[in-house]
């Protein structure tokens, strides 16, 4: 590539219709540690946090105040105690892991609504952010 040929612009940008329809879709799936704390931190119940790694992941270290539904053990059946009412937010370890998306995938297949947690436990943590340890949740 020349040098004054540009990588970024290679591909045109979207039209901003397209564009803000894409981001909008972005954040009707996704939330943000920020967010989920202050949520948290006001009390607000209308979701739970749900971490789905396997169990012993979750009693070394978990978000405070999550709740935990391995990925591998959602089901139908294994649902039925949740909430059609609220919505769950998935995390996982970070972004090496994929296991949040696996459960809001599950989760949605089953028509739950979901979001799933930017950048998981890893980023939560480097937002300073508490855990805790154990296996209760």
């Amino acid at each position: 590539m020349a040098a004054n040929e540009s990588w970024v612009l290679k591909v045109p940008a979207a039209k901003s219709e397209d564009a803000q329809k894409h981001f909008e879709g972005r954040l009707e799936l996704e939330a943000t540690a920020f967010e989920v704390h202050e949520d948290m931190k006001n009390g607000v119940e209308r979701f739970v946090l749900l971490d789905v790694r396997k169990q012993d992941a979750f009693a070394a270290e978990h978000i405070k105040g999550a709740t935990n539904f391995c990925h591998l053990e959602i089901e139908k059946e294994s649902v039925k105690k949740l909430s059609r009412e609220l919505v769950y937010v998935t995390y996982c370890s970070g972004v090496g892991c994929n296991a949040s998306a696996k459960g809001a995938a599950k989760l949605a297949k089953l028509g739950f609504k979901v979001k799933e947690l930017l950048g998981g436990l890893q980023w939560w943590k480097g937002e300073g952010y508490p855990t805790e340890k154990g296996a209760k949740g």
